[in-house]
């Protein structure tokens, strides 16, 4: 039997030797990559947490999502005029998701908007939020290194570690994932909206130009929640790294890729390293179905192109 063209990644086709990129010689194999996906064993641990107490308090109360916007009626009904469903996750049915969840309901809806640094990420996420409460959403924000245990740990290595590759990667991981399990989900559950400054996307992006395969990443993380929505703010180079100069002054050192190595020169790192990025996220349009929005207009403008089609979205969920 010949092999096939394609193969599947996170329930996607994936056309042969789409993972030879930026992979180096001593590049992880797959074997033992899927650990973190083995059957979950029974815990309380996300339903004693107190945001899916208070998130539930308010589903109860027919507050989530905006009580104006219709009232919740349980599992397969609807929370906040949002329509109850099963997740979907990345990962095939054996192996991805959180296994002792699969068969929770959800009413909310979750948004990526995922960019490279100054990209305008933040300023759309504030605005965003702004407009979605205002139409009577109740939104919930996230983002990369914000998990209450792990997330500060994360910038204090940056600062005073040289971390390895993998192990920075599996500390992401572990932000991640906690922040889905204990944020993420309980919020959807209680029909918000949620508003992710950043996903998983960026990470396997990071990950893939430092020279882990693609096929290591999409295994650590077929344990996620598949976006309902997900643009990607992309902005030139040259525009990027004037924005980041005008908002702070100096270059982020991994923003810039100097932990790579690719120059002696910070600028000429960081524009590279952003090329890199940028190329990755092409693939990653393709896997995955990113809305790629050109992000290099102003930020009344690209609000428009955001707000718009969002509601839209949202109007007939």
């Amino acid at each position: 039997m010949a092999a096939a063209a394609e193969r599947a990644v996170y329930g996607r086709s994936v056309p042969d030797g789409a993972e030879e990129d930026y992979e180096s010689d001593d590049a992880p194999d797959d074997s033992g990559a899927g650990g973190i996906t083995e059957e979950y064993s029974d815990s309380h641990a996300y339903y004693d947490s107190d945001i899916y107490r208070q998130l539930a308090g308010a589903e109860d109360a027919g507050t989530a999502g905006g009580g104006n916007r219709g009232d919740g009626d349980g599992a397969g009904g609807n929370v906040g005029g949002m329509k109850s469903r099963k997740p979907k996750w990345y990962g095939t049915k054996k192996f991805g998701g959180l296994h002792y969840l699969r068969d929770i309901e959800i009413a909310g809806r979750l948004i990526v908007i995922e960019g490279p640094d100054a990209s305008g990420r933040s300023t759309q996420i504030e605005l965003l939020t702004t407009q979605l409460e205002a139409e009577g959403y109740a939104v919930l924000n996230t983002g990369l290194t914000r998990s209450e245990i792990i997330g500060q740990g994360i910038l204090e290595a940056k600062r005073n570690i040289s971390l390895g590759v993998r192990t920075l990667a599996m500390f992401y991981a572990a932000d991640f994932a906690d922040q889905l399990e204990h944020k993420i989900i309980p919020a959807l559950q209680a029909g918000y909206v949620v508003l992710a400054d950043r996903y998983i996307y960026t990470l396997m992006a990071r990950n893939t130009v430092r020279g882990i395969k693609r096929s290591w990443s999409s295994n650590l993380y077929s344990f996620a929640l598949v976006p309902d929505m997900t643009f990607y703010l992309d902005v030139d180079p040259y525009v990027l790294v004037h924005r980041v100069f005008a908002k702070r002054q100096s270059l982020d050192y991994y923003e810039s890729g100097a932990d790579m190595g690719i120059s002696k020169n910070m600028y000429d790192s960081f524009i590279r390293y952003q090329q890199r990025l940028a190329r990755e996220f092409e693939v990653l349009k393709q896997q995955y179905g990113l809305n790629m929005v050109n992000g290099n207009r102003s930020v009344e403008a690209l609000n428009d192109g955001l707000r718009k089609p969002i509601l839209r979205y949202l109007s007939k969920a």
